[in-house]
């Protein structure tokens, strides 16, 4: 098969007149070989050749004065960041592996030699771009056959790739996602034989996978072979703890695993955001902490939501997610998401919209759609009356804020000016008189006002016994 005409762009052309110079047998290979059949954009391209990938790119490095070159001289490996995407170069090699590391012994190689290191199948097609057999594919596994087939193959023994590199196992289900491909049976079953070999791997690593399943167009599939493979127990046990139905004296609740999978596809067909994905992921997490059993209500979760947030700090160290605003805006999100639907099953007091247009801050649309996203009952006449009541809700939050201004709500009287109003320290008689402020706001009490706001200051100040006190 030749593919000149699909691999006929200047970037590619300069690659091949720097090879034909150097008389480096050159190849296409990886993602973008495979993209190429999947009709997927791919900006960055990878090189392989049959001598120094270093040469090469030094060498292609000249027809792109404005690029910048970088140099692994331990790894043989190059890269070309370019206008027109990241040109990465390495010299064919084949690779050998010690039991405790996932690092290769690297030897120079040839072309099959490269391609039988390859992950999978369909990332070990290549195309030669050398001018006698420019366009060329070369596919020694079977590549294309398994991207038809839609299927994840390893060209070796999948146990012997999964056991050098068991980073590969959760390769192999991240491609499965995104891609909504199928892993070759023995594929899979090599994955449930190899689990413990994940324990050499990072958490970096790992999350990094972890988090383009949660990217992907629909990432239950990819939890679902993670769990199946028993694979999410290794990385995410707390998840796994999610799963089951218990029953006792005719009463069930729902399985939160499978509950949780629902409300993360929902939120990922209307937000491509990681971390409301994770707030979707977390929202339920310590439902398993605080299942009870009452025979007059049958099974509850009571307070889930708070132990919840407490879990997700501990959760995301763990992962090695970031400990920042992020992190932050995950255990927000998984505090409040029941707040909205309390607010659907109750009379709407503008006391408790100010309350969560206050806590929800800037976040408040990213927690209506995880609220939404959490009605996954299966009788769509109930899943039409919740949303519906959204709707009303959404309505009221927005007519309570233009009103009252509470989306980024900041006390129009700081700690600072009681400090400075009554000649005091920081004290606890400051905290009680902003936090008596607040809530007079909150309640409805008092506009969200400076003047309003300083009145009741002073009524508060004699309140606490500051009224002698010098004012400055």
């Amino acid at each position: 098969m030749n593919l000149s005409d699909k691999i006929n762009k200047t970037v590619i052309i300069k690659v091949k007149e720097a090879a034909d110079l150097l008389d480096l047998e050159t190849y296409l290979i990886g993602g973008y070989v495979r993209d190429i059949f999947l009709k997927r954009p791919s900006k960055d391209i990878d090189f392989v050749c049959v001598g120094s990938g270093i040469a090469l790119a030094k060498e292609v490095n000249k027809s792109f004065p404005t690029s910048k070159l970088s140099v692994f001289k331990s790894f043989g490996t190059a890269m070309l960041t370019t206008a027109e995407g990241d040109l990465e170069f390495v010299g064919a090699r084949k690779e050998s592996y010690r039991s405790n590391s996932r690092k290769p012994i690297v030897e120079d190689g040839t072309l099959e030699d490269d391609q039988l290191r390859r992950d999978f199948t369909i990332n070990a097609l290549a195309i030669s771009i050398n001018e006698q057999t420019f366009g060329q594919l070369i596919d020694p596994f079977n590549g294309l056959s398994d991207l038809k087939k839609k299927s994840i193959k390893t060209p070796l023994d999948a146990h012997i790739t999964f056991s050098d590199d068991p980073l590969r196992m959760m390769r192999a289900i991240r491609f499965a996602s995104q891609l909504a491909f199928d892993i070759e049976p023995d594929t899979f079953d090599a994955i449930s034989s190899n689990l413990d070999r994940i324990s050499i791997v990072s958490q970096e690593r790992i999350t990094d996978e972890l988090n383009k399943i949660i990217l992907s167009p629909k990432p239950s599939y990819g939890f679902k072979l993670l769990f199946i493979s028993g694979l999410l127990g290794k990385v995410f046990p707390e998840m796994v703890e999610l799963h089951g139905v218990d029953k006792k004296e005719g009463k069930s609740h729902k399985d939160n695993f499978y509950h949780t999978l629902q409300v993360l596809d929902n939120v990922a067909e209307v937000s491509d955001d990681l971390w409301l994905r994770w707030a979707a992921i977390l929202h339920d997490i310590a439902k398993p902490a605080t299942k009870r059993f009452s025979s007059k209500v049958g099974w509850t979760f009571h307070g889930h939501e708070d132990k919840g947030a407490r879990m997700v700090p501990k959760i995301f160290k763990k992962l090695k997610l970031p400990l920042n605003d992020k992190m932050h805006f995950v255990r927000k999100l998984v505090r409040l998401h029941l707040r909205p639907i309390a607010l659907v099953k109750e009379n709407i007091t503008d006391s408790a919209i100010r309350r969560l247009l206050f806590e929800a801050g800037n976040d408040l649309q990213a927690l209506m759609m995880l609220c939404k996203a959490d009605i996954t009952s299966k009788n769509d006449q109930r899943v039409k009356k919740y949303l519906a009541n959204f709707v009303r809700v959404e309505e009221k939050l927005k007519i309570v804020e233009e009103n009252d201004h509470l989306s980024n709500f900041q006390p129009p009287v700081s700690g600072e000016l009681i400090m400075a109003t009554f000649n005091l320290k920081p004290s606890r008689v400051v905290g009680l008189i902003k936090d008596e402020i607040k809530e007079a706001i909150l309640e409805g009490e008092i506009n969200n006002d400076f003047d309003e706001a300083s009145e009741l200051m002073m009524k508060l100040a004699i309140k606490h016994g500051l009224s002698n006190t010098k004012i400055l």
